[in-house]
């Protein structure tokens, strides 16, 4: 199998994914800005989201270039990580809702360290299918930010205990390192 196939199947799960966490956001009943006030926990929860969703999509497409064919346990894992973004919708529309209280911000905090790991599975996968000469292992040497993600992760979920708004802080500090353009891949296949 090309990785086409297999990068336009997770473009639309990713598609979906938005979506439905878009859908999650309802009207308001009223015509007035004040009617939007209420709607401020579940939409930036949203954004948050949003932007991990789009960190992952990017990432993930970098990723697939690097590869030259795809095996079955790459597709495997790859299922896994679309497994955890999926739960992307539940959890931010949750979270949202609750106005970011501790137990849902937790459970968005396992959502995010699943999807770290499962990421990681992914890109240990295509490097172990494709050898330690592939271009992937080359570009990720160290991988810093795929070993820090999860520790921020975990850092959080604890936080939650204390103040789910420090757990809120790490989840943002976590995107925004992320958010730095990454030209690793894109580097290791210009070469």
């Amino acid at each position: 199998m090309t990785t086409g196939r297999l990068e336009a199947f997770s473009d639309g799960v990713i598609a979906i994914i938005i979506t439905i966490m878009v859908l999650e956001m309802k009207v308001p009943h009223g015509d007035r800005l004040a009617d939007l006030v209420p709607l401020v926990p579940t939409f930036l929860s949203y954004v948050l989201s949003f932007v991990y969703v789009g960190i992952y999509w990017n990432n993930h497409h970098h990723m697939l270039h690097t590869c030259t064919a795809v095996t079955g346990a790459m597709l495997w894992a790859n299922l896994h990580l679309l497994f955890w973004l999926s739960l992307f919708p539940f959890t931010t529309g949750w979270m949202g809702e609750n106005h970011f209280t501790a137990v849902p911000t937790a459970l968005y905090g396992v959502v995010l360290l699943m999807a770290a790991i499962a990421y990681l599975v992914l890109q240990q996968t295509i490097i172990r299918e494709q050898g330690q000469d592939s271009i992937l292992k080359k570009a990720v040497g160290r991988d810093w930010k795929g070993k820090l993600s999860p520790v921020l992760y975990i850092v959080a979920i604890i936080a939650t205990l204390r103040s789910s708004w420090i757990a809120q802080a790490i989840f943002v500090i976590a995107a925004l390192i992320w958010l730095i353009p990454d030209r690793r891949i894109e580097k290791s296949l210009a070469m």
